[in-house]
């Protein structure tokens, strides 16, 4: 006779049948579960009040170039070869010294036939200097030589200024083209500027008075903070926004997107590194970053409370 129907099958009933141990009811510390309930409880509120009271900040950086306010910039005034470079960069120049000298061989050639001209009609003029045609003959060569001279100065560029020789640019023997740039002079008391290149989209929110900060290559992770004391009304393009640089730095730096020109005032010709003082140079290229905007964590992690914010104002 079949027993009366069941809903467990036939195996699990032979093996609870044959179980001798019966099982306990699971149990759960308190302990533990109290503990770990406050733990999370104080994780989750501090992790509200952080996203409340902590901020996050949005920046524009870019790449930088140190100037000298007042540089002026030298340029040949003809063609011709460079016969000397009298100069070196770094070097201090008083006004109306001699920096590079154009020359060519006929015209050096000609300028020690005419001194030695000179010189030997002046012994003949110490010899007889009651003789007439003597003395015409004399002053006839010392013009020549003056007119020779005036000719070679003009073949040659003199600083502009008091000043720093900067960004030498020409050797001996380069044959140049006029109005090409040869160096240039760097006044006494100019200061540095720091002129940026920094994205043309955050063009709005940057403004005169922002702070930049300021850091310079082979000086990592060493700040310095200037106002920003101009902003570009235009934004530009990389090939325009070169012009800024100078041609000099051309290539020096990977520019890409639209680009405003901004413009900040340095403190002093030097700076502290390490303990060390060190000049600012012209052309020392650095990185640059503008806090633009700055809100709180829980706006971030949740943009629809903006508008309902702005709604409740």
């Amino acid at each position: 006779m079949q027993g009366k129907p069941t809903i467990y099958r036939q195996e699990a009933l032979e093996h609870h049948n044959s179980v001798e141990e019966e099982g306990d009811v699971l149990h759960i510390s308190p302990e533990w579960t109290r503990w770990t309930y406050w733990l999370i409880l104080g994780m989750v509120g501090t992790a509200l009040l952080l996203s409340v009271l902590g901020t996050v900040s949005e920046y524009a950086s870019g790449p930088a170039v140190v100037h000298f306010e007042g540089k002026v910039e030298v340029t040949s005034h003809g063609a011709g070869l460079v016969a000397a470079v009298e100069v070196h960069p770094g070097q201090q120049v008083r006004a109306g010294q001699r920096l590079v000298t154009f020359a060519s061989q006929e015209e050096t050639a000609s300028l020690e036939r005419l001194r030695l001209e000179h010189e030997l009609q002046l012994v003949r003029y110490l010899r007889e200097p009651a003789d007439a045609a003597v003395r015409q003959t004399l002053s006839a060569a010392r013009a020549e030589l003056e007119l020779a001279n005036a000719r070679l100065e003009t073949r040659s560029l003199r600083a502009p200024c008091d000043g720093l020789v900067s960004d030498v640019r020409v050797r001996p023997g380069q044959f140049l083209n006029p109005g090409m740039g040869v160096l240039s002079v760097i006044p006494e008391g100019a200061q540095p500027v720091l002129v940026a290149l920094l994205p043309g989209d955050r063009r709005p929110q940057l403004r005169p008075g922002m702070m930049l900060r300021l850091e310079l290559e082979s000086f990592h992770h060493e700040y310095q903070d200037v106002p920003i004391d101009y902003v570009g009304d235009q934004i530009i393009g990389p090939g325009e926004a070169m012009r800024y640089l100078g041609t000099e730095l051309e290539g020096a730096f990977e520019l890409k997107g639209s680009i405003v020109v901004v413009r900040a005032r340095l403190p002093s010709r030097t700076f502290v590194s390490a303990g060390d003082t060190y000049n600012y140079f012209d052309g020392m290229p650095a990185r640059v970053e503008a806090r633009v905007r700055t809100e709180s964590i829980l706006l971030t992690l949740v943009p629809g409370l903006k508008e309902l914010l702005r709604y409740d104002r």
